[in-house]
């Protein structure tokens, strides 16, 4: 009797990362903004940023001297506004009152899921174009969706993380087309 085909299909997405930029419309000093503050690493002759890292929501975030900001670690959008809202805290600490409300982008989200079923890595690397498996290096294999602008990593047990989305709707429109993808080799 022949083994019947896996039915896959999504689990429960988790928003694992949020990567923003935004913009404070103000030029910011960052020796002194890090002279002053204790949760911030800045070293120009490295890189032109300045990190600041907040406890609660707990994010990373890159300040530049033009004002321009990259916010990543948060898990939600209202933990995003809430790190912007710190982060001009921050700046108020060294004198710069921002007034604006910054308008916030996303770049990038990443995101956890299941697709319920097992993988042949295998012969997905074969079958599928656009991937990389070397499992002598990495048990997950690589797999980039064209028509999605997603980047997948897939695990053997079924489990996925997704990138390069920029919001869950996005994630759930590219598990479902990494889904027809894997049944349509599968057949």
């Amino acid at each position: 009797m022949a083994k019947a085909k896996e039915k896959y299909e999504i689990q429960k997405i988790n928003v694992v990362n949020i990567v923003v930029s935004s913009d404070l419309k103000h030029p910011i000093p960052l020796e002194k903004m890090a002279a002053s503050l204790s949760n911030t690493e800045y070293n120009p002759e490295q890189f032109p940023g300045l990190v600041l890292r907040i406890k609660e929501p707990k994010t990373s975030s890159l300040i530049f001297s033009s004002g321009k900001i990259v916010c990543t670690g948060a898990r939600n959008f209202e933990d995003v506004k809430k790190a912007i809202v710190k982060i001009k805290e921050a700046v108020a600490k060294i004198g710069i009152k921002i007034t604006i409300t910054p308008k916030i982008e996303v770049q990038n989200l990443v995101a956890s899921s299941a697709i319920g079923g097992n993988l042949n890595l295998n012969t997905l690397a074969m079958k599928l174009s656009n991937t990389e498996y070397e499992p002598e290096q990495f048990p997950g294999l690589v797999y980039k969706l064209m028509d999605a602008k997603a980047t997948f990593l897939l695990f053997g047990n079924g489990k996925v993380v997704c990138t390069g989305t920029k919001s869950a709707e996005e994630v759930k429109i590219a598990l479902q087309k990494l889904i027809v993808n894997i049944e349509k080799v599968n057949k």
